[in-house]
């Protein structure tokens, strides 16, 4: 966490270092950098598929932004992982600190709708557990493409562990008044290959010999399928902004 809180900080200073050197394009349109621009400037509030937080935001002129924020907690979905047609459960268990830019191509349109659509890019701290569950409820389970007589579950585990990933994003966060707005993000970060660990939870009915086999091949699917590279994100939340 001291490395994270390095890169953070320096993140940060950069961001508002650069923005400082660019003032000089602004000044024209009568914005001006001040110091007390380092003070946060709004918080929003914000759930989605990488759980729920929030975010500490900074204006330093309206094309760029700043918000430094965090997700967690558990979420949990149905048949959310397919490999060859077998699906599994995942219970998410999301810790994710993040500091983002936000680009604001229209920041300084009199139309309140066009400046609130902004570029997100920046990166994240990734630390997430999800928890994969294949049940035989049919009395079967599909391993690597074969089914067998199951009498159980197969469960698992899949984790991006002590991850920093770069993210890459498209949000809209139009003010509904002069100190309330709303916001909606889509991106994702890119994570490389997960770690995957798969084991069984029950008995094979008759003899299945290969079984073991199989179950390491799914494992090895998952870990190795470039889908789980990058890791979606779809958020929505409220912000006030003072």
């Amino acid at each position: 966490m001291k490395t994270l809180s390095t890169i953070l900080a320096a993140s940060l200073f950069a961001a508002f270092s650069a923005t400082a050197m660019a003032d000089d394009s602004v000044v024209q349109d009568g914005y001006v950098f001040e110091k007390n621009q380092l003070l946060p400037t709004g918080v929003r509030a914000e759930v989605g598929t990488t759980g729920y937080g929030g975010a500490l935001l900074w204006t330093a002129n309206p094309y760029v932004g700043l918000a430094l924020g965090y997700n967690g907690g558990d979420i949990s979905w149905s048949d959310d992982l397919s490999i060859d047609g077998t699906k599994y459960d995942v219970d998410m268990e999301n810790n994710n600190v993040y500091l983002n830019a936000e680009l604001r191509p229209w920041g300084a349109s009199t139309n309140r709708w066009a400046q609130g659509v902004y570029v997100a890019a920046g990166v994240a701290y990734i630390d997430n557990d999800y928890d994969l569950t294949q049940r035989s409820s049919d009395g079967k389970v599909t391993l690597n493409g074969n089914k067998y007589l199951y009498d159980g579950s197969i469960n698992g585990q899949l984790s991006y562990k002590n991850d920093i990933a770069p993210y890459v994003g498209l949000g809209w966060a139009p003010k509904i008044n002069k100190n309330w707005g709303v916001f909606g993000e889509v991106g994702a970060y890119y994570t490389g290959n997960p770690s995957v660990d798969l084991d069984k939870d029950g008995t094979f009915i008759g003899l299945n010999g290969s079984a073991e086999a199989d179950l390491r091949a799914e494992e090895q699917k998952i870990r190795n399928d470039d889908k789980y590279e990058w890791m979606p994100v779809g958020k929505v939340g409220v912000s006030y902004h003072w």
